[in-house]
């Protein structure tokens, strides 16, 4: 027998409704994306005639407008989200119309939790119904739990349920998210498997099964340089396609995610950006990604690589702390003394080894550099 769960039994509450001490009817910090790119999502929707997949608000070509960028038939700009290959975007976006769950792989900073959640608010408009992967996560958080007052006081009973997201997902044809899913304990990580390959939760408490309808999907990240805690089983790959992002090929495009991203939390932040700061921008992308690569952007010399992994999510960290100290503590234009020492603070994660290459790095490298003075004498200073 199979049961409709009540998505108000949820342990994920439907978002909007007030929460007490929540932000409901204040500017929240960091809106979820169908929130903070509500207006592109309209316009699309409006003007998307191409067939949809059943419960998908979009369809896959406007899903995948949405997150590459584009100008629309009647003017409007569709901002890009995700800078990259056009391919691994329509591969990922395909993946989600059919009956195969979609992992999202890379290496740290590559932007999967980025690209998961904006994938799940074009799809289905809530990217809310979210697992978020530790070594603690139990199997309720991807199965269902109970209501313990309920269960004590009536026994096992639909009231006493509480479904996970992924079981809401389940029964509302919607995209559920589980981050991290490597760092998931492997028992709880195949619970994954029934769902995911019968398309069914069975509850044999109650006797009864929650069936996916049509709209249901699942995306995953991973991380595969830091492995989690554990790897994924075979049988539980074989249930994904997976798609691996990379890092951005070039620093021009590297630059210009770090430089969009920077807007978009300077503008929450109320944090002045503007193009003054784009010469520090580079200064850290070149910095970053030539310690990431071990050797200088002209080919000429070899550098040795920090533990760190210096990705974009840490540029785009060590610039926009950067512009606060600017906007606080300076006047608000961006220079090397106000990234210094977030580089710093990136690059030397072993306090021993990392020093010396970043010591080495500074004198056989920046010190040398054209132009590059000023950061020189900056980063010695932090450095110290």
């Amino acid at each position: 027998m199979t049961v409709s769960v009540d998505s108000t039994t949820s342990a994920t509450a439907n978002r909007t409704t007030p929460v007490p001490g929540s932000a409901s009817g204040a500017q929240a910090l960091r809106p979820h994306a169908e929130d903070a790119f509500a207006a592109e999502l309209a316009a699309l929707a409006e003007q998307d005639d191409r067939p949809r997949p059943q419960r998908w608000k979009l369809s896959p070509w406007a899903v995948a407008t949405y997150l590459l960028g584009g100008t629309l038939p009647d003017g409007t700009v569709i901002t890009p989200k995700y800078v990259g290959p056009r391919r691994i975007v329509e591969v990922a976006v395909t993946t989600l119309a059919t009956d195969r769950a979609l992992l999202l792989l890379g290496v740290p900073g590559t932007a999967k939790t980025w690209v998961s959640e904006h994938l799940a608010a074009a799809v289905s408009g809530d990217s809310t119904l979210l697992v978020q992967g530790t070594a603690g996560t139990p199997e309720e958080a991807i199965r269902y739990g109970w209501n313990y007052a309920r269960l004590l006081a009536h026994g096992p009973s639909r009231d006493a349920l509480v479904p996970s997201p992924v079981m809401r997902a389940m029964s509302e044809g919607m995209t559920a998210r589980v981050e991290e899913l490597t760092r998931i304990p492997a028992d709880v990580q195949d619970t994954l498997i029934t769902i995911l390959s019968e398309k069914t939760l069975p509850i044999p408490e109650l006797g009864h099964e929650v069936q996916a309808v049509r709209g249901f999907n699942l995306i995953a990240t991973a991380n595969d340089r830091d492995r989690g805690v554990n790897d994924l089983s075979s049988a539980l790959r074989r249930r994904f396609n997976t798609v691996v992002l990379p890092l951005p090929e070039s620093a021009d495009a590297e630059v210009d995610i770090v430089s969009r991203r920077v807007d978009q939390i300077g503008r929450s932040l109320d944090l002045p950006t503007g193009p003054e700061g784009i010469d520090e921008i580079r200064r850290v992308v070149t910095v970053f990604r030539e310690l990431r690569d071990g050797v200088t952007a002209d080919g000429r010399t070899k550098v040795k690589s920090p533990s760190g992994t210096l990705s974009t999510a840490e540029a785009i960290s060590v610039v926009t702390n950067g512009l606060a100290l600017a906007t606080h503590f300076g006047d608000g234009v961006l220079r090397p003394g106000d990234v210094a020492a977030g580089i710093l603070g990136a690059v030397v994660r072993d306090p021993a080894a990392d020093r010396v290459i970043w010591q080495e790095y500074l004198e056989a490298v920046v010190r040398e550099r054209d132009g590059w003075k000023d950061f020189y004498r900056a980063c010695r200073e932090v450095s110290a």
